[in-house]
């Protein structure tokens, strides 16, 4: 795990949920996979956009022409545990994974260039990948 996941994962729960570094502000959740090689456990703080009480994330890896690891781990998987910002500290969940089928991927993606505008730029550097955008809906 890079060191600035590490220091977002570690603000995220030392701080119920906000994290002031790069103004996440309370828009991240920590999602816990397992490695499709490896089978070991992973978490991934990623920024997450409420959707009719489930999640949006997206595999856009800052722009990166590459897909982030995380997105092959997720896809091998159809549940995972997501933490949670909540009035009274972090919550945890089990969610099921959907990947956003490509009749519904331009209203959502609209949704992220609405939340940043940094959405737009990482078009720019990505070498025209498609980012991957997930569901993640509560199971509990």
């Amino acid at each position: 795990m890079s060191d600035f996941n590490s220091q977002i994962i570690d603000e995220f729960r030392t701080n119920n949920g906000r994290v002031t570094t790069a103004g996440f502000g309370s828009n991240l959740i920590l999602v816990h996979t397992v490695g499709a090689k490896s089978g070991a456990p992973r978490v991934n703080p990623l920024l997450a956009l409420p959707d009719d009480g489930a999640w949006l994330v997206i595999g856009s890896a800052g722009g990166s022409p590459k897909t982030p690891a995380w997105v092959h781990n997720i896809r091998a998987m159809s549940e995972v545990t997501v933490e949670t910002p909540a009035s009274d500290g972090i919550t945890e969940h089990h969610a099921s994974v959907s990947e956003v089928p490509d009749d519904e991927w331009d209203a959502v993606w609209q949704r992220f260039l609405d939340k940043s505008d940094g959405f737009r730029k990482y078009t720019e550097t990505a070498e025209g990948r498609r980012f991957p955008i997930f569901r993640l809906t509560p199971t509990d």
